[in-house]
């Protein structure tokens, strides 16, 4: 297929997915008169609407919306667009009730946006910059809404459908509105792409990281401590720190070395205001006080943190690169409706770097640090795609330098993906505020796509602190920032290891690599047991004992639920020959046979260095 062809399949679809929204709102209002609508957009795979009723809807209720919504399909009425003008429109929608559409169409009226900036406007029939004086309305039947389209031609072409769920959302995303209902659906153009939708989403849910974060003891959230803000237990801690270790062992390795250094977690609001990122993010920070009432904030980011270390001293062209690297936890004060277990937090970890480096020296940078992204991803089996992520010419002014810099600087970056080999997808639109970025793009287990890791090339804070070196000639030379976040946070890294293994990790990241399974609690038993367990330890290996009266079979069972990698078993056999027939996690890998205990821990001592993804046995 044609990427022209892609491309236009892509737009049907959406069209398509647009129109169920609409399509399960006209079956909503005709099953529950008096309800009031949100807004009903697109999402992957399929689309939601906000409603604001009385009655909690259930999974009968679901199943009601999609019979009268097969209804609607059988009916086949047209989408017919109009337009009206603002005030026709508050006075249309005020008739029927729509409080929320009232509400967006009053932002309309008064600020020429909504306030927040927080709905598309294509969700109100408005285009992008456009002077608003008017607003588009589509009609299927009986129901009518503010939208700008797309749609297909009518409501008999939508292909194949399923609601799914309901969850609860306030209004615009402010837990101080309303809380309303939304309902989740899926669609696609034919019943065969939907069944394995279906298929996809069962999987998914077995794999779901909150399930198994629970069920394998990995992280907690506490109502005391507050939402978005994520408790590592010991187990999930061993995962976060052996990520951020093999992190940082190829940043020395592959990245040509990198200097640790520390930043306090709450700064001035100055810092923040001469790097740009207040006028950018101010919305999206924590904010403190002090007794003697200076404005503070909670670090959303290292990266002016960073270039202040750099500006301490007097810089030599000799000195550079200069690498800076930081694990760090960073605050964002992201909306309640939004958070979702570690995908969305409001505590983050990053595994932030900077390099202080002069322009001839970014592609050999940019090419270290892309090697480490392909390294850390193939680990987990990932292909990478490449996006260069632009700015928008269109909208110099959300960010930082001007149109030549930006240039400039793009024009680098393609240069170094060229350089490459390989293709890329353009992202216009899609570069940080500060300067345009390399995205890399890879899929889960379940063909999901998700952000791998990003390399951002930034000239604008540079600018802004008056970042230099003394070169050659005793001039001073103004130098450039790259950014490099190679897992972006480890949550969300974590959401990908843990729903692509399904829990089952490979031996080097398992919280339990080994579990010594005693056939009975007799005191020679289990002394052999805690003796093998601390020298197994003595090689820097995480053992645990099962020390329960449960038989052997029910022992095998457990560690096998815990998704242990190893599992030994230990009778009086073991304890007199020191040898063990180890027992392999289900497709951890095959063996049958025993080896000592020195064979079997340097067999695992082998696995771990190497980060192999199977058993070596």
């Amino acid at each position: 297929m044609s990427k022209h062809e892609e491309n236009d399949n892509e737009k049907q679809l959406f069209a398509m997915r647009h129109s169920l929204a609409h399509i399960m709102a006209t079956a909503i209002q005709e099953l529950y008169p008096g309800v009031k609508f949100g807004i009903g957009p697109v999402v992957e795979n399929g689309f939601y609407y906000d409603v604001d009723l009385e009655q909690k809807l259930g999974a009968d209720d679901l199943a009601k919306i999609e019979s009268k919504m097969k209804e609607v399909v059988k009916a086949n009425y047209k989408f017919e667009h109009s337009v009206m003008g603002l005030d026709e429109a508050i006075s249309y929608f005020k008739a029927q009730k729509q409080d929320y559409k009232l509400d967006l169409l009053n932002d309309l009226k008064e600020h020429g946006t909504t306030v927040a900036k927080d709905i598309d406007r294509a969700q109100l029939g408005v285009d992008e910059g456009a002077k608003v004086d008017e607003v588009g309305i589509y009609s299927d039947g009986p129901f009518t809404d503010l939208c700008r389209g797309p749609h297909v031609e009518s409501t008999g072409k939508v292909g194949a459908f399923k609601l799914m769920r309901v969850s609860g959302a306030y209004w615009r995303g402010n837990e101080k509105n309303p809380m309303m209902q939304r309902i989740y659906g899926v669609g696609f153009t034919t019943k065969d792409e939907l069944h394995k939708q279906l298929e996809m989403i069962k999987e998914a849910e077995k794999r779901d990281h909150r399930k198994l974060g629970k069920e394998l003891d990995l992280f907690v959230f506490s109502d005391l401590v507050g939402p978005g803000l994520p408790l590592f237990t010991p187990r999930g801690t061993i995962i976060r720190e052996e990520l951020n270790k093999y992190v940082q062992e190829l940043r020395q390795t592959i990245g040509g070395g990198y200097q640790q250094v520390t930043t306090p977690h709450i700064t001035k609001k100055e810092l923040y205001i001469k790097s740009g990122h207040w006028k950018k993010f101010s919305e999206d920070l924590f904010k403190v006080k002090t007794r003697e009432g200076h404005e503070f904030a909670m670090k959303p980011m290292s990266c002016p943190h960073h270039t202040q270390i750099y500006a301490s001293q007097t810089r030599s062209y000799r000195d550079l690169p200069i690498r800076y690297r930081e694990t760090a936890v960073v605050y964002r004060d992201e909306q309640s409706g939004e958070l979702s277990g570690l995908s969305r937090v409001r505590a983050i970890t990053q595994d932030d770097a900077h390099v202080f480096c002069r322009t001839a020296q970014i592609e050999g940078e940019i090419g270290k640090i892309w090697d480490i992204i392909n390294k850390l991803n193939a680990t987990f089996g990932v292909d990478l795609k490449v996006r260069l992520s632009r700015h928008d010419p269109d909208k110099m002014d959300n960010y930082i330098g001007d149109q030549a810099m930006w240039d400039r600087a793009e024009s680098q970056l393609k240069s170094v993906i060229e350089s490459k080999g390989v293709e890329y997808m353009d992202g216009p639109g899609e570069a940080a505020f500060y300067g345009p970025k390399i995205d890399f793009m890879g899929r889960d287990a379940l063909g999901r796509e998700f952000q791998a890791g990003t390399i951002q090339l930034d000239f604008g804070q540079p600018e802004g602190f008056d970042l230099t070196c003394n070169n050659e000639a005793g001039e001073r030379e103004r130098i450039v920032m790259i950014h490099a976040a190679i897992m972006g946070s480890i949550e969300r890294f974590m959401v990908l290891v843990i729903e692509s293994t399904a829990g089952a990790f490979p031996l080097w990241l398992a919280p339990e690599q080994v579990r010594l399974a005693p056939i009975n609690d007799s005191q020679e038993i289990m002394d052999y047991a805690y003796q093998l367990k601390a020298a197994l330890e003595t090689v820097g290996l995480r053992v645990g004992v099962d020390a329960t009266a449960e038989s052997v079979g029910k022992k095998i069972r457990a560690g096998g639920l815990a998704k242990v990698p190893y599992t030994l078993v230990l009778g009086e056999k073991e304890r007199e020959s020191g040898r063990v027939s180890p027992r392999l996690r289900q497709g951890h890998g095959e063996f049958d046979g025993d080896l000592s205990v020195n064979e079997f821990a340097a067999a695992l001592r082998r696995e771990v260095s190497e980060r192999a993804s199977k058993s070596v046995l």
